[in-house]
């Protein structure tokens, strides 16, 4: 199965795709789709036309998104919230499912820790995916999205095998 990982943000929304089979993950792409618009519905359309384009590249089967949290600035949250509805919207157009984790739950599933830091989120999915050189933030969290993503959907799997023993 093939599974997209989407980091959104509204100046930067990483992505990450990798394909997972019963022989592990394996890293297929990741990147960053880079928004130059300063007007904010411009903003929208160029994360929904990235994203839509790494979809059509790339064939994933389910999208992995992470939810938004609420830090201490509400406008940072409403505007990553629209960045989120974006991405949402143009996966939604090609039919993918749509899957949504919790910072935590994908840093639990990544690193084995809730409260992990960035830094160990991206030393962890260069680990896990073997890549080697640099990888951008961005695209480590959108990575982490889909590892996670994996891990739940494997789990959920073996749950139901084992129920239908």
């Amino acid at each position: 199965m093939r599974i997209l990982g989407i980091d959104p943000g509204s100046r930067i929304t990483g992505y990450g795709i990798i394909e997972n089979s019963s022989r592990g993950y394996k890293y297929i792409a990741s990147g960053s789709i880079r928004i130059k618009a300063d007007y904010f519905p411009d903003r929208l359309k160029q994360i929904f036309d990235g994203v839509l384009e790494v979809v059509e590249r790339y064939q994933p089967e389910q999208m992995a998104i992470e939810q938004v949290f609420m830090h201490k600035n509400a406008d940072s949250a409403l505007k990553l919230g629209q960045a989120r509805g974006a991405a949402i919207c143009a996966v939604q157009t090609t039919g993918l499912p749509v899957f949504e984790y919790a910072a935590r739950q994908v840093k639990q599933a990544v690193v084995g820790k809730g409260s992990a830091e960035k830094n160990q989120v991206q030393h962890m999915v260069k680990i896990l995916l073997n890549i080697q050189g640099e990888l951008q933030i961005d695209a480590s969290d959108a990575l982490g999205i889909s590892i996670c993503h994996a891990h739940y959907h494997q789990t959920a799997q073996r749950l139901q095998q084992s129920v239908l023993k």
